[in-house]
């Protein structure tokens, strides 16, 4: 049984989306597009039993914002929990090599 529902914002779902697409784009491989993508929902999903599976980011404005963030492969899920309402909110998904402080 979940202990914690998984929201993804309307951007954490289109980066997910740009990601395959990228991915398809750059080999031509859709299945292995589809199979990353699988992956990364699968790792995102534990965040519903141990949603402090993540750790503190190193970006000291984003520890102070809450966020925590999930390494799946190379790229990172951050997020942030609400233990009162049991939610794990998925605010972004970025490429580990990308400055992604400035894009949450």
């Amino acid at each position: 049984m979940k202990m914690y529902s998984i929201v993804y914002s309307d951007m954490a779902k289109e980066q997910l989306n740009q990601i395959v697409l990228f991915i398809v784009q750059d080999s031509g491989d859709i299945d292995g597009a589809i199979r990353c993508c699988d992956r990364m929902e699968e790792a995102i999903e534990k965040l519903s039993n141990f949603p402090y599976l993540g750790s503190a980011p190193s970006d000291s404005i984003l520890r102070l914002q809450g966020y925590r963030m999930l390494i799946i492969e190379r790229h990172l899920a951050f997020y942030k929990v609400n233990d009162t309402e049991k939610r794990v909110y998925i605010s972004g998904i970025f490429d580990s090599r990308m400055e992604y402080r400035f894009l949450l």
